[in-house]
């Protein structure tokens, strides 16, 4: 009995100094957003001179200033985020599902290149992806290179191993017999998949679609790869990187900005931790 409460204690002391060594920079991130420019100079660990009324005034010099164009590029993150996570749900419950009721040597073949594809950083490939875009742009006449659907078509690629991945061990746990009753009854294949198969999967598809929103949302490489710094259109990390490379050590305009890049996925977070909990284990339990 001691020995389990001794090793509560030290998991427990643990789990503390992990959650500080993750928050601490994100509570300072926090307090100095409420303070001024010569506060945080002066003590920027502590919340000596936060005050809310500043943060607003920071708020607004930051949302307000010509250099973020905060909402245009709020617009860009959230239109590549919804669309990219749409069609991952879709296109990659479909390709799960087939993969699950397909035992072919060739269906082996794609889910285990699925699987490679997850451990490929994507440093490797980022320059040859760049070339594959100008290339594939020039096939189809469109520009695909430096838009926004090329971006989404990227995120699509490169979240799609994950999402298959984590579906097809859920689909495995569904019944193969509710699919030969909807077939029995005369439901077309697309048809069972999206009346029988797809609604099944919705614990699921919730927690991958929340982790491939907060990464989606949080990219800066990508972006700024195949969108450029020049670009109007960015998405909220490019613009915020832009912004700070436009101050010199103003770190109450910068922090700010940093803030409200994070906001929205925060909100999310808070708002779906059930769903993602659930989730991760039905997915488990199938």
């Amino acid at each position: 009995m001691k020995m389990k409460t001794s090793r509560a204690v030290l998991l427990t002391i643990i789990a503390i100094i992990i959650a500080a060594y993750v928050l601490v920079p994100f509570v300072l991130v926090v307090i100095n957003s409420f303070k001024t420019q010569a506060a945080i100079v002066q003590n920027p660990v502590s919340a000596a001179g936060a005050s809310f009324s500043q943060f607003v005034q920071n708020l607004n010099a930051v949302v307000n200033n010509k250099n973020f164009v905060f909402w245009r590029a709020f617009g860009c993150s959230a239109v590549v985020t919804v669309i990219s996570l749409v069609l991952l749900a879709v296109f990659g419950g479909m390709a799960a599902w087939v993969i699950c009721r397909n035992k072919t040597r060739w269906s082996t073949v794609i889910y285990m290149i699925f699987i490679s594809s997850m451990i490929i950083p994507f440093q490797v490939v980022m320059l040859p992806l760049i070339a594959t875009f100008r290339e594939v742009g020039r096939f189809v006449g469109l520009g695909m290179n430096g838009t926004l659907p090329g971006l989404i078509f990227a995120y699509c690629g490169f979240g799609g191993a994950m999402t298959v991945f984590i579906l097809t061990g859920f689909i495995k746990g569904i019944p193969y017999e509710l699919e030969e009753a909807a077939a029995i009854d005369g439901c077309s294949p697309e048809g069972t998949f999206f009346r029988i198969i797809f609604p099944l999967l919705k614990p699921t598809i919730v927690t991958v679609t929340i982790l491939n929103g907060m990464w989606i949302w949080n990219d800066y490489l990508l972006p700024s790869i195949l969108l450029g710094q020049s670009n109007p259109n960015k998405t909220l990390p490019v613009a915020v990187q832009a912004f700070v490379g436009s101050f010199v050590k103003s770190w109450d305009m910068i922090l700010t900005a940093a803030l409200l890049a994070m906001i929205p996925m925060i909100i999310v977070f808070l708002l779906a931790q059930k769903h993602i909990m659930d989730g991760m284990v039905q997915g488990a339990i199938k």
